[in-house]
């Protein structure tokens, strides 16, 4: 069976995330060690007891989401020895965990990339307020085409079919709401983030990340890599470097990369960490056969499903 490992990005996170993984397999626990370790900082605290407040900051919710999803995969690479994935794959955020899933970047180099990151994009967020909002029931294409033109506005992702989000400045966005809902979107939601990703409000963030990423690692894998900027496999490490950067201020193309898959055969759609969104989006999009691995009983389900 040809399996696709798909890793959920910011937004996904919960107090107590892989807290059973910690307490039921040492591998899980030393993913978490190995973190504080490297960070010297007690980041398992943060995901374990919170606040939410606390863990929901860009530059503690980026590092959390990517060991515990780290932690999972490990786990269930160590219980289920056959699981190897023929594609990996990541919601923003998780493109670095799908690039170090994927056997390109070792985890220590990927855990003080995603460190670099996340404080970038905080001082990002920080300094330049902005928001984001989900438009529901109108095509990507109409869209595109009714915030053409405003202002502080950026398309941010492509997540499914009737599922779009919007980015960029706070009044922007409200102008887009207005616009796009006289086109007829049936709803805008505003989406309770810490700043404007995928925007050009990013743009000191790309910029500020650009030499940790040319400095990384970063080597090739025979397991397919499907990334957020192309919707599509990127083959070679300067490609590979070259979407990285990009991805902090341009769209991520979620429904294009999943179609990209379905068009090389996958047949199953494993999402490894916290919640279930990307499973939601992937059956929006057509997908028949999808599975997660989140709690220790999902491993059995995993199991029995390949």
């Amino acid at each position: 069976m040809k399996i696709a490992f798909v890793f959920p990005g910011q937004g996904a996170q919960t107090v107590g995330m892989g807290k059973d993984f910690y307490d039921s397999f040492a591998i899980a626990k030393e993913t978490f060690q190995e973190a504080d370790d490297l960070l010297k900082e007690g980041l398992s605290k943060i995901i374990f007891e919170g606040p939410m407040d606390l863990l929901t900051e860009t530059r503690n919710s980026q590092l959390a989401i990517f060991v515990v999803s780290m932690a999972l995969l490990r786990t269930a690479q160590q219980q289920l020895p056959d699981l190897i994935p023929a594609a990996c794959a990541g919601l923003s955020l998780g493109e670095y965990t799908a690039l170090c899933a994927s056997g390109r970047l070792g985890f220590k180099e990927t855990l003080l990339l995603v460190r670099e990151r996340a404080r970038l994009m905080n001082e990002a967020c920080e300094k330049v307020p902005g928001t984001m909002a989900a438009v529901l029931g109108m095509s990507a294409e109409q869209i595109v085409e009714g915030v053409k033109g405003l202002q502080g506005v950026w398309v941010a992702n492509f997540n499914a079919p009737g599922q779009t989000v919007i980015s960029g400045t706070k009044e922007g966005i409200e102008k887009a709401g207005i616009v796009l809902k006289e086109r007829g979107a049936k709803r805008v939601i505003p989406l309770t983030v810490h700043g404007a990703f995928h925007s050009g409000l990013m743009q000191k963030a790309q910029d500020g990340l650009k030499p940790f990423i040319d400095l990384a690692q970063i080597q090739d894998s025979n397991i397919g890599f499907v990334m957020n900027v192309t919707g599509d496999f990127v083959n070679g490490v300067d490609a590979v470097r070259c979407n990285l950067e990009a991805q902090v201020t341009q769209s991520v193309k979620w429904e294009q990369g999943i179609e990209a898959m379905k068009r090389e055969g996958i047949e199953l759609y494993l999402e490894i960490g916290c919640g279930k969104t990307l499973t939601g989006l992937n059956k929006k999009i057509g997908v028949a056969s999808c599975a997660s691995i989140e709690k220790i009983n999902d491993l059995e389900m995993v199991h029995a499903a390949t």
